[in-house]
């Protein structure tokens, strides 16, 4: 069963990211102020979830939240800032996006960079523990999923339809076949044993 609030304020979000991992593609944050009345006997952390469930939910989210946010953070700039940095970012972004704005930010996980006037608290699996981190993680994997979804029609090679940039086996052979997009994360370890890349 998945807890309402933490903090006691009414205007509480949630907030988690999708794609870190990956090799190619945004880092994917989102942010949910949900009623303090919401419940549903669906949701829970999006890793949990299959993806028809994800995306039956995702409207839901959206209708029934008091707010949401979700912002991408692209491959150039997870380059040049890192991909901690880069999830932290999203998730500002997304939080930015709030209006109302939150009066208390919960996180999935344990790192974040304090949110300007606003308390937060990390919570380490967040996403099996709240619902509002639960909903942030479903749009954050939805909405970074349909825009996998888009740029695998340019490269259907890499199969990022069914990968989502993720590093399968799939996905590291077709690197090592074509080489690597413009999507991809130059900063990130493209191939298990590091086969020299053409940048």
């Amino acid at each position: 069963m998945l807890l309402r609030n933490y903090s006691g304020y009414v205007l509480e979000c949630g907030t988690d990211e999708a794609g870190r991992g990956c090799l190619a593609g945004p880092v994917t944050a989102a942010a949910v102020l949900l009623p303090k009345n919401f419940e549903n006997e669906l949701l829970n952390d999006s890793k949990q979830l299959s993806e028809t469930k994800r995306f039956l939910l995702k409207p839901v989210i959206e209708q029934q939240a008091l707010s949401f946010g979700v912002s991408h953070i692209f491959q150039e700039e997870i380059d040049t800032i890192n991909i901690l940095n880069a999830s932290i970012l999203g998730m500002h972004n997304a939080i930015s996006k709030l209006q109302p704005p939150p009066m208390f930010i919960i996180v999935d996980g344990n790192k974040f960079k304090p949110y300007p006037n606003i308390k937060h608290k990390t919570i380490v699996k967040g996403d099996s523990k709240f619902l509002s981190i639960a909903a942030a993680s479903v749009l954050a994997k939805t909405y970074r999923d349909l825009y996998m979804d888009t740029i695998h029609e340019e490269y259907p090679m890499y199969n990022w339809k069914q990968n989502k940039g993720y590093p399968t086996k799939e996905h590291r052979e077709a690197i090592k076949k074509y080489g690597i997009t413009k999507y991809h994360r130059k900063s990130f370890r493209l191939l298990p044993e590091q086969l020299k890349l053409e940048f």
